[in-house]
């Protein structure tokens, strides 16, 4: 049977590279963790008490996707665009309401990402109780380095950094995430139905901070790769 017609034509199916393979990652979802190193969470203003709180999670459009090596514009209606480095976790089966034991069994592989923010609306929709799309859900505002296959591993520890224009501006250890990665999948199971291509943003360090047209940002995250964005002139 033939698809049904459509007005215009869809947008293709975002996907990424893949190590050593010459097929690609198609992507379904796009997940963020929300303040989950305690450094950044305090730095934002807003301490997490792991005890009394759960983990937050906000979701970026895939067509906000862009790959490493990407020149993308400065975005627009905003003056204070900010990087966030982060882990990536590529899920590659399906699962809901898996235990934290079971939870290493939807691991795919991981990959360095970049959650570019446009703080300043982030910030004004945050103290009104508004929703953070505008800040976060930016077109070129989600940025990958290729995916590296690693199925059923659980990365613990492995420093995390990321470099302006050759300086630090941040430098952790991925063993400093407040929810690791068995229980990131496990609770966010419980709110969705994960499936293979959902892609997981776990969470940035502290040292979080503005980039103007003209700089080049490089991430990395050990024993899992590097991640490059130039940021272009704004549009």
């Amino acid at each position: 049977m033939n698809p049904p017609a459509t007005l215009w034509t869809p947008p293709p199916v975002a996907s990424v590279a893949v190590r050593g393979l010459r097929e690609r990652a198609p992507v379904a979802r796009l997940f963020f963790v929300g303040r989950n190193y305690h450094a950044h969470a305090v730095e934002m203003g807003r301490p997490v008490d792991k005890s009394a709180e759960l983990p937050f999670y906000f979701t970026k459009s895939p067509s906000t996707l862009v790959e490493s090596g990407a020149t993308v514009p400065y975005p627009p209606r905003t003056q204070n665009y900010h990087y966030e480095m982060e882990l990536v976790v590529v899920v590659g089966k399906p699962g809901f309401r898996v235990a934290e034991a079971d939870a290493h069994e939807l691991i795919y592989g991981y990959a360095c990402g970049l959650d570019m923010t446009r703080r300043d609306l982030q910030l004004v929709a945050r103290d009104k109780g508004r929703p953070w799309d505008l800040g976060k859900d930016i077109e070129n505002g989600s940025v990958i380095s290729e995916i590296v296959p690693m199925p059923g591993v659980v990365v613990e520890r492995g420093e995390i950094a990321l470099e302006v224009d050759g300086q630090t501006r941040q430098r952790s250890d991925i063993d400093k995430l407040i929810w690791n990665i068995r229980e990131l999948i496990a609770d966010l199971s419980t709110y969705y139905h994960l499936q293979p291509g959902d892609l997981i943003y776990t969470g940035t360090p502290e040292g979080v901070g503005p980039v103007q047209p003209g700089q080049r940002l490089e991430g990395r995250v050990e024993g899992i790769g590097r991640v490059a964005l130039q940021i272009g002139a704004a549009e």
